[in-house]
């Protein structure tokens, strides 16, 4: 893998970054340890482990260089001193945080995992970072994933991460001793292009103006100059992070899509409102006058895409309605709105803000994030984003994965930031807020199990 320049909205990211605001994605990984006798690896194996197979991914060996075309412009170069010892770090739990009893074991990693989440990436080594996080060998333990926004989206970083499990690994392998068919010579084509790729190049570049021109004017008149969405969303960053995780029953969540209609997704962006509302509701905070912004990223990558690189985002702006006091009518709202949505495209809308970023030059990512970052308040009040994972079980030294929890990075002037990932027949839920802001934010994620179990038992009234 020889140097590529960053796509627009991979350098939007890259400088939107500051130290209250760090850019990376996160997903907290939970093993069991291994059946048997042999009850699996140790931290030393794990570490040995993880050094190797990320080592072998060639994306993680590739950092961000300055490049001088075009202007403000910067490149992923191959790392020549790459040491893959400076990315993974084993982190213990102590006490009663070490045993798998009570939530303790849980309760400290999620602890661990927040602090680890509040520093930035080294900017001058590839952009990521694993912990290993556990007690005494032999009993669970978790892996913490860290990738800059700049290295992956959320479809990307889950093909970049799988390739530490056992199962895609062994796949690597086996496909690394398959010979490779000569490819048949292509005669050598002339550089200039030709009057009809002018044409063509121009007529995209047209509608990509076009296309830009309707998004920003979309944002304009979405925009906010005094948002009051929700307060308790809201707030100065202090740079700390606190995680808080659920875990949802799937099947429940599918039940109540089929009787309600449209997607598992609607579902889940309805019991985020609904658990926002129970949890202001506790706080004896009021209720918004104006329901809260979402802001749910949607992929552009067509099927078979996944592995391609820079972000290929757009999103949907939602209006989460946490003033209805129906769960019903909460999930017919949201289901309205995302259809609604859905007609518009992903190309149409404020949402669209991503498309938008890669209709802009370098010099202008380089010099407008900090200006950019502090509008986003104006746009949205929350990040709720949902991350595909495999369907298949799996396994790293033998050890089974039993929860993987995605984390989201917060934008500035926000103080949460929702993930979903479904896996083993659950809906894993990572919550990321601001630890000064947000200090019950575990009150919040029990919210959210509350909302499933009254969502069911209204099911026989509809």
């Amino acid at each position: 893998m020889g140097t590529e320049l960053l796509a627009p909205l991979d350098l939007a990211f890259w400088h939107l970054e500051s130290d209250a605001h760090p850019m990376h994605l996160g997903a907290l990984a939970v093993f069991s340890p291994a059946p048997g006798p042999t009850r699996g690896a140790d931290a030393g194996t794990v570490l040995e482990l993880l050094g190797t197979r990320a080592a072998a991914i060639p994306r993680l060996r590739m950092r961000v260089r300055d490049v001088l075309l075009p202007v403000g412009g910067a490149a992923w170069f191959v790392d020549k001193d790459f040491d893959v010892h400076r990315h993974i770090r084993r982190v213990r739990l102590t006490g009663a945080e070490s045993r798998d009893q009570d939530g303790g074991f849980m309760a400290g990693a999620t602890r661990l995992a927040g602090e680890l989440m509040e520093r930035p990436l080294e900017r001058g080594l590839p952009p990521w970072q694993m912990y290993v996080i556990g007690g005494a060998d032999g009993g669970p333990f978790a892996v913490l994933v860290k990738l800059h926004h700049a290295l992956a989206d959320g479809m990307r970083a889950v093909a970049i991460g799988a390739g530490i499990f056992d199962e895609i690994a062994a796949v690597g392998r086996a496909r690394s001793g398959v010979p490779v068919r000569r490819a048949r010579a292509v005669p050598p084509r002339s550089w200039m292009p030709g009057p009809r790729q002018v044409a063509g190049l121009a007529l995209g570049r047209i509608e990509d103006l076009g296309r830009a021109f309707g998004v920003g004017a979309s944002m304009v008149r979405a925009s906010r100059l005094d948002p009051r969405g929700a307060p308790a969303l809201t707030a100065s960053s202090s740079g700390t992070r606190r995680l808080a995780t659920a875990d949802l029953d799937l099947e429940a969540v599918r039940r109540i899509r089929r009787a309600a209609g449209g997607t598992t997704n609607d579902v889940l962006l309805a019991i985020v409102a609904g658990a926002l509302r129970r949890w202001m509701r506790e706080r004896g905070e009021a209720l918004p006058t104006e329901d809260p912004r979402a802001l749910v990223p949607v992929s552009r990558r067509r099927p078979g895409q996944a592995g391609g690189t820079g972000n290929r985002l757009s999103a949907y702006l939602l209006g989460l309605p946490v003033g209805e006091p129906d769960p019903w009518k909460r999930l017919g709202a949201v289901r309205t709105a995302m259809d609604r949505n859905k007609t518009a495209g992903p190309f149409r809308g404020a949402g669209a803000v991503a498309v938008l970023a890669d209709q802009l030059p370098s010099l202008a990512h380089r010099f407008g994030a900090p200006i950019a970052g502090n509008a986003a308040r104006m746009l949205f009040d929350v990040l709720v984003t949902s991350v595909p994972l495999p369907r298949s079980a799996l396994s790293l030294g033998g050890c089974p994965l039993r929860a993987v929890y995605p984390m989201a990075p917060l934008a500035r002037g926000q103080a949460l930031a929702v993930a979903l990932s479904t896996y083993g027949g659950r809906v894993q839920v990572g919550l990321v807020a601001d630890g000064k802001a947000l200090p019950d934010l575990e009150r919040l994620a029990r919210c959210a199990d509350e909302e499933v179990a009254e969502l069911l038992a209204l099911l026989p009234a509809h």
